[in-house]
Order: C-alpha cells, then structure tokens, then sequence
C-alpha cells in the first residue's frame, strides 16, 4: 500500500488488522524507529480499548518481567494486535496465531527482516506500507507477485511543498532567511547526512552544524541522532513537539513517523547524498499542517548525473510511486527471487522491456498453479522445482513472499 504522508495509511492498516482479529487471529505491526511504534501504539490502542481488543507494544527498550509478562500473554493468544519494532522478529516472540503482518516504511528493513516476521504465522498474509515503494518491490507488483494499492488523496488542507534546489555555498542566505521564518513562529528541521566528521567524506556532521545554529540561534535549537539514547532522544522530540524548540538539527532518525504540525520548513545539507525514498520521507514531515512547507534541498560539488537527476526528480514532483518509479530506472529493481533489493538484473531468458506483455499472463497462471499446488508438488508443481533448480533459484524462491 502506497501512500503519501498523512494520506491515513495507519487507518487502512488498523481496519485490516481487526478483520484479522474478528477471524480469531492475532495481527501484528513493525515499525523502523520506537519514536514511531511508540505514535502507532497511541493511535490504535486508544481506538481499540474502545471496541474491547486487546493490544501491546515491544521494543527492546522492555525487559525483564515486563517483557517475559507479555511474551506469555501474545503466546496464549490474550493479546490481538502487537505493535513493536525490529524486536517483533526475535526468536522468543513467539504468537498463538499471526495471522496478518504488516510492515511499516518497508524501504527500512531488509527483505530478510520482513521475511523473518511473516514466518511467525501460519501461511500469513502481509502488507507492506510506504510512501516510495523500493525498486524491488515496483517489479513485483510489475511481475504480478504482488498486488498494489494506492492512497491518492490527502486530507482535506493540506497544500504542497515548495522545493527549492541549491548549492551550499548559499549556506548563509538560507540561514538568514530561516531566521525570519522562525521568528513568525514557525518551526523547522536542518537534517545532516552523519553524525560526527569522517575523515574520508567531507560532510558537515550533525553535531559540528548544531554548535554553529546554537550560536545564532541559541536554546532554541535541539539535537537528535542515531547514537543517542532512547530516552534522551524522546525527550527533545517531546521538547521539539510542544514549541520549546523551534530548529531541530538532527541525522535521518527523523525520517519516519515525526507528527509536528507546525514544523514546515525542511533544509536537507548535501541532499545529493541521500537516496530519492529518503528525500520523499524527509520532506514529507512538513506536510503535516495546513500551511504550506518549505524543503531546501542543499548540494555539494561535484554533482554526479545521478545525484543530478535525483533533485531534479524531488522538485519535479511530490508523488512518491513516480518518484519510486525514477529510483528503479536509477538503481535497477533488485531480485525478485532473491533479497538484493535495488540493481539491474540480466535475464536468462525474457526481456523485461521486450516481453512486458507477457508477464501478466505468466503471474496469473503462476498464480493458479500456487493455488492448486502450494508445495509444488503436482506433476507440473515437479517440473516447476527443476526449472527453479536449473536457474538456481530454488534457495531463493521464499524470499519473494516478503515483498
């Protein structure tokens, strides 16, 4: 399921994991960051405390009892809906019946991390959510492995993002111009690519552009990055979330599940370093409100025609399957049957440019086959192993089920 940023895909996701529930299964959600298991855990256990379905979340910041505690009650079936993170796949959550796994910001994990999680469950059906689908899985949905669906409408309001592209010797004018902007009372995010200098690629750090920003602007600016703390990292989102902070400086730890309304400026330093998702994601924080946002998108010379034609792709369009789209013609799609999830790939036998035509034909009797035959084990499920086995995908034809 595709869908822009405040298009409701968590919703969507909800009504399907009650019909899961009403079927008498267990569903469960993973997200990339705690910042936004922890908003999903919110929105769905307060609306499902209303209707009597029972809900938990897991990351790996609960130990102990607490952790042993719910572990017991999703094995005995008491817990309908589990929110979590990366720790959903742990070898000791074990589920009564998952019946339904959904994946949230699928470009975060790998195709063995979603894999991992769908094999807790019995045949379990999945869905991966995004705003830009990765490569790989725009050739499944090409390939007719996977079904598509796609929220096109944003809420009521909502306006679209200015993008701007320009070098960093600007650095200065947007500075001044940010300055302005904050003191009408907006608010708004400077994202950096790394947290501390490398030696090896000259890039501002989010710490080094951190101290610079607090010179000018003071206590009003907060700092957030991978390397901190949980808990110190929670509490300046908190900070940054109730207007104490009006400049957040921070790493791409932002880059997902962030719901301040009133931040509505972006600036992303050396966006040429950034893949085309994470520039989508990055700017769709500021479309959270009703006024409309700014993204400055800040390069570095020298710029490579890839990088080139990224930024112009970001400030062409806010449509994030056209703009998946021009990442798969950049990076390649990636293995279907495989988990390399971007690259181009040499057919051995079609050409995916010369026989598209094809393909739907080929996914609906493949399609048949898996419905009469789901272990291949019919005469033609026989042939189908060997065919698998002489182009030596027959190791790799679990991982498509991941998406």
């Amino acid at each position: 399921m595709q869908g822009d940023v405040g298009s409701g895909k968590t919703i969507v996701a909800l009504m399907t994991m009650l019909n899961a529930v009403e079927c008498g299964c267990q569903a469960a959600i993973m997200a990339p960051t705690e910042i936004l298991a922890q908003q999903h855990a919110e929105t769905i256990s307060e609306l499902c405390a209303k209707i009597g379905v029972k809900t938990a979340l897991l990351t790996s910041n609960i130990k102990g009892k607490a952790r042993k505690t719910l572990l017991e009650e999703l094995a005995a079936g008491n817990i309908d809906i589990l929110i979590g993170t990366h720790a959903l796949f742990t070898e000791d959550v074990t589920f009564k019946d998952l019946a339904y796994a959904i994946v949230d910001e699928q470009h975060r994990f790998g195709v063995k991390q979603r894999l991992s999680l769908s094999e807790k469950g019995n045949l379990c059906d999945v869905l991966v959510m995004t705003a830009t689908p990765i490569p790989r899985t725009l050739v499944l949905t090409q390939f007719g492995d996977m079904e598509y669906s796609k929220i096109d409408e944003l809420p009521a309001g909502r306006k679209p993002v200015r993008t701007t592209v320009m070098p960093l010797s600007k650095i200065n004018n947007v500075v001044e111009a940010l300055a302005r902007k904050l003191s009408t009372g907006t608010q708004a995010y400077w994202v950096c690519p790394l947290v501390e200098e490398s030696e090896k690629i000259d890039l501002s750090a989010a710490t080094e552009r951190f101290e610079s920003l607090q010179k000018i602007f003071g206590n009003a600016v907060g700092l957030v990055h991978g390397k901190m703390k949980e808990a110190e990292k929670n509490a300046v989102m908190e900070d940054f979330k109730q207007g104490k902070l009006k400049l957040l400086v921070s790493t791409t730890v932002i880059e997902v599940g962030v719901n301040v309304p009133n931040a509505t400026i972006m600036v992303v330093e050396h966006a040429e370093r950034f893949g085309l998702a994470q520039l989508h994601q990055l700017r769709g924080r500021i479309k959270r409100g009703s006024e409309q946002g700014s993204c400055i998108l800040m390069y570095g010379y020298p710029l490579s025609a890839v990088s080139h034609e990224r930024l112009n792709t970001m400030k062409a369009t806010e449509d994030g399957f056209l703009i998946a789209e021009e990442d798969l013609k950049l990076r390649g799609g990636g293995e279907v049957l495989g988990t390399r999830q971007s690259g181009f790939n040499n057919f051995k036998v079609a050409d995916l440019s010369v026989h598209g035509d094809l393909l739907l034909t080929a996914s609906k009797d493949a399609a048949l086959l898996l419905r009469q035959d789901p272990n291949l084990q019919s005469a033609r499920g026989q042939a189908l192993r060997t065919l698998l086995y002489l182009f030596e995908q027959d190791e790799m034809i679990r991982t498509y089920k991941a998406g």
